[in-house]
């Protein structure tokens, strides 16, 4: 991990680049401002103007290292009003970035990442991985056993705990909950009371990371294409046969959605089971979960359409990736085939392809929506998996 003070020096570096145009700097670190110390103070020209960065440097730049620099950081710019308040670190994620831009804060990191706004200036660049993961990643707080535990704390999240009863409640040893709970005082999702009884500080931060992380694609998924065209009647029948089997089963994705909203409509269905699927009577559509599941299901299955293989015409078969034309297309329907295609972080990448639409009928390429998508500098493979997934007419 770098020091704070490997990290100024850098971010100074950083700053240079991203504002070429700009004269006539002048840096000192740990300089006084009012009751607080800057870590790094830049004085430059652009456009004939006179500006101040004033940049706060966290060695983590997790949420709870930024919501500190927050307070100081405003603290600063009611010292110093003229200045452009800026955190630092070497990598700042989504959530952290989310903290500083609602607090009217910029950001620089080392992998890549900022957000400078002042003046006639607006850089912003975003999705870059962190360059020099050594802190432990959120993957560690949202696996499976882990998992226990957050589902635990987040049904009563108002409730205080002790470590023994999270451990009971979550079925995992003690040592795992303690582990659990530090990392989630360390994010500064949950904290304790003067009794030492744990409960979540932070619970929408939280869950709202675990649907960032999580993807239904760590369950095994199998695909059934049945030529019936109504949605609502398969559903129907999948649930009659699921209840009849006494087996646990969700609608998910756009299936889940239309069941609470009319005007969403479902042509593929997709359903989470808690066993394998049956062979006899009807087949389950899909266990392609949105939302964390209790435990991954070990066969859960999408479909495109999925079928009832007791139906007359139910023969089972491996579905085609199913391709939109996102000129027509919605949001929830490019998410869905995108999903289809294997595109890690589908909601974001749909907006995206919304975004730039219309698209050249005669141009299969997209080539419009690859340069388009080249200045959040994806993976080769997502962008493939994004254009496999459309169709231009």
């Amino acid at each position: 991990m770098l020091k704070s003070g490997e990290v100024r020096k850098q971010v100074g570096q950083r700053l240079r680049e991203l504002l070429p145009a700009a004269t006539g700097w002048q840096e000192s670190a740990d300089s006084r401002i009012g009751s607080q110390t800057a870590d790094l103070v830049s004085r430059f020209q652009l456009a004939g103007q006179e500006h101040t960065i004033v940049v706060e440097v966290s060695s983590l730049g997790q949420p709870r290292q930024i919501r500190a620099s927050v307070t100081r950081l405003n603290e600063i710019r009611r010292e110093l009003p003229g200045a452009h308040p800026v955190a630092a670190a070497a990598y700042i994620g989504p959530q952290s970035a989310r903290i500083l831009k609602n607090n009217g804060l910029g950001y620089v990191d080392l992998s890549g990442n900022c957000y400078l706004a002042f003046g006639n200036v607006l850089i912003e660049k975003e999705g870059k991985r962190n360059v020099r993961p050594s802190t432990r990643p959120l993957r560690s707080l949202f696996a499976p056993r882990a998992t226990r535990v957050v589902r635990v704390l987040l049904i009563e999240p108002a409730r205080t705990w002790r470590l023994e009863e999270l451990g009971k409640a979550g079925g995992v040893s003690l040592g795992h909950s303690y582990n659990v709970v530090k990392r989630l005082e360390e994010l500064a999702w949950a904290e304790r009371d003067a009794d030492q009884r744990i409960h979540l500080s932070k619970p929408a931060d939280l869950l709202e990371a675990w649907c960032e992380s999580y993807t239904y694609r760590v369950n095994e998924i199998t695909s059934y294409f049945a030529p019936e065209r109504g949605t609502r009647k398969l559903m129907g029948d999948l649930a009659r046969v699921a209840a009849g089997a006494g087996r646990r089963y969700a609608f998910t994705l756009n299936a889940g959605a239309a069941l609470l909203a009319a005007c969403t409509t479902s042509s593929a269905p997709t359903a989470s089971t808690s066993a394998p699927p049956a062979t006899s009577a009807a087949t389950s559509s899909g266990a392609a979960t949105t939302a964390p599941a209790a435990k991954p299901s070990p066969a859960a299955a999408q479909s495109s359409p999925a079928t009832a293989s007791g139906s007359p015409a139910a023969q089972a078969s491996p579905a085609a990736a199913r391709k939109v034309n996102p000129n027509t297309a919605s949001i929830p329907e490019i998410q869905a085939a995108l999903e289809s295609a294997g595109v890690p972080n589908a909601a974001r990448w749909a907006r995206e392809v919304d975004e730039y639409k219309p698209y050249p009928a005669d141009d299969p390429s997209f080539a419009k929506l690859r340069q388009n998508l080249a200045k959040y500098n994806p993976a080769p493979d997502v962008v493939e998996k994004i254009i496999s997934a459309l169709s231009p007419a």
